[in-house]
């Protein structure tokens, strides 16, 4: 939980363990003062906790005591990550924005973190879609949109990123395609869903793949894409529903 007043500084953040009659039996309390938690994940006896203001730290937390759970270790960088999601028993991936020094949000970042020594989480790798003035994704807070597969060490995130030039917006929509393995993360590729006249028409919503086809999908559009290279098998255009904004 995060309480108190978030945006003057005076939030604290805290984990509770509740037993099956939702009573509180443990408890961490006041965690990084004037920050707020973005994002958790529970594995086994250890609890994974980002909290942001100015600075991101992964927090991680031994819960084998139920009565006593305690931090173990923390890492300090900047940005944050809003979705956590394992790799492997001592690798964590997150997808999250870098930020600078001084908090200021900048473009979408993918990073990759080792925990295997819990007092000292290190951050293996990172990649930051630094195209455009603004980008952003589904991924960020719909776990749904996030797709990873060990074994073919891949990741496919939705991403759309504009710029401002000229005085007018150029958008892109698509999914970024990564190579993702214990030694850090790389661009694959890129797979575009623009259409150039229904702006929310190519914002990727899901991706999914079926023996070696990656299969992307917007509201305007399903694409197949080999994962060996990305090469474009077939695209099929969807209709456009009346009365549907896209």
């Amino acid at each position: 939980t995060t309480s108190g007043e978030f945006w003057n500084g005076e939030s604290v953040n805290n984990l509770y363990i509740l037993n099956e009659d939702l009573e509180v039996v443990g408890s961490v309390e006041g965690l990084a003062e004037g920050e707020r938690i973005y994002s958790t994940r529970f594995l086994g006896e250890k609890v994974y906790l980002v909290t942001f203001r100015q600075v991101d730290p992964l927090f991680v937390i031994d819960t084998s005591n139920v009565e006593a759970p305690k931090v173990l270790g923390y890492l300090k960088i900047t940005g944050y990550s809003s979705y956590l999601h394992p790799y492997d028993e001592t690798h964590l991936i997150g997808v999250g924005m870098e930020a600078s020094e001084q908090g200021r949000v900048q473009g979408l970042k993918i990073a990759l973190f080792d925990v295997s020594d819990f007092a000292n989480p290190k951050e293996v790798d990172s990649y930051e879609i630094k195209e455009g003035s603004y980008s952003s994704s589904d991924a960020l807070y719909d776990h749904k949109a996030f797709l990873f597969d060990k074994e073919k060490a891949i990741l496919s995130i939705p991403v759309s990123y504009n710029d401002y030039e000229n005085g007018k917006y150029e958008y892109w929509q698509g999914a970024y395609v990564f190579n993702v393995d214990v030694e850090g993360i790389d661009l694959k590729g890129k797979i575009s869903h623009d259409v150039s006249e229904q702006y929310w028409g190519g914002y990727v919503r899901r991706s999914l793949f079926m023996d070696d086809v990656l299969y992307t999908i917007s509201n305007g559009k399903v694409k197949a894409n080999r994962i060996s290279d990305l090469s474009e098998i077939k695209e099929i255009e969807l209709p456009k529903e009346e009365g549907v904004y896209y």
